[in-house]
């Protein structure tokens, strides 16, 4: 999105880095409804709707209960949350809820332990937002001639922010047109996001090198309190 803007360790290292629940505190993925049905979780997670920045966590399930790998500062579109089944595109808001991540892709190479599905970025990388496209929410390439370059993202020229990144599922398996497109997890520009989570690069490239699509990683994202709450997915 624009406006500046959306990890395999060895097992011995993901033990040193594995982070206790605070005591009598269950870690939050626990106190979650639904967490994908996967052995690992991303937790992008924003104090209230108006927040702009907040933490990413992502997560493993070792032994029937969840584990921290690592975590990050993070920041949320530049007019905060809202409910993903009712955002508007365009609002510059991050949509909370839980969703998949269908693959990575970047301008620079993958991170060497990266096992997600990974697209270079060229040239004639385009992904589409023009709701009047048949390519609606889809990476393209070349850009078709039914979607208009001003509604659509030339994704090389974020050369900061999709060095490296995550597909969001957000409004992607069935795009409901006008909702949104383009949501990612990327690394952080200038500022807050248009829609997006953004961390710094070395996180970004931590998540890659974590993340195994055999484990089904997913991604919630939300607030501490209230109809957003990340615990009430």
């Amino acid at each position: 999105m624009r406006l500046g803007a959306v990890v395999l360790a060895s097992a011995s290292l993901l033990v040193l880095a594995a982070v206790p629940a605070p005591p009598g505190r269950s870690p939050l993925p626990e106190r979650m409804a639904d967490t994908g049905g996967g052995s690992q979780l991303v937790t992008a997670r924003a104090s209230r709707t108006s927040s702009t920045t907040g933490t990413v966590t992502w997560w493993n399930r070792h032994g029937g209960r969840w584990v921290e790998a690592g975590s990050a500062p993070a920041r949320f579109g530049a007019r905060g949350l809202v409910e993903g089944g009712s955002r508007e595109q365009g609002t510059n808001t991050t949509p909370t809820g839980l969703y998949d991540l269908p693959y990575a892709f970047g301008i620079e190479r993958a991170p060497a332990g990266t096992t997600t599905p990974y697209r270079r970025v060229r040239q004639a990388s385009w992904w589409c937002q023009d709701t009047a496209s048949r390519s609606y929410n889809r990476w393209t390439e070349p850009r078709p001639a039914d979607c208009r370059a001003a509604e659509s993202e030339h994704l090389i020229s974020y050369r900061a922010q999709y060095a490296h990144a995550l597909v969001i599922g957000f409004n992607y398996a069935r795009p409901v047109r006008g909702r949104g497109a383009g949501i990612f997890l990327h690394v952080d520009g200038p500022g807050a996001t248009a829609g997006c989570v953004s961390v710094s690069k070395g996180a970004m490239r931590r998540i890659l090198d974590w993340a195994e699509p055999a484990r089904k990683p997913h991604i919630a994202i939300g607030t501490d309190s209230g109809p957003t709450s990340i615990v009430r997915y």
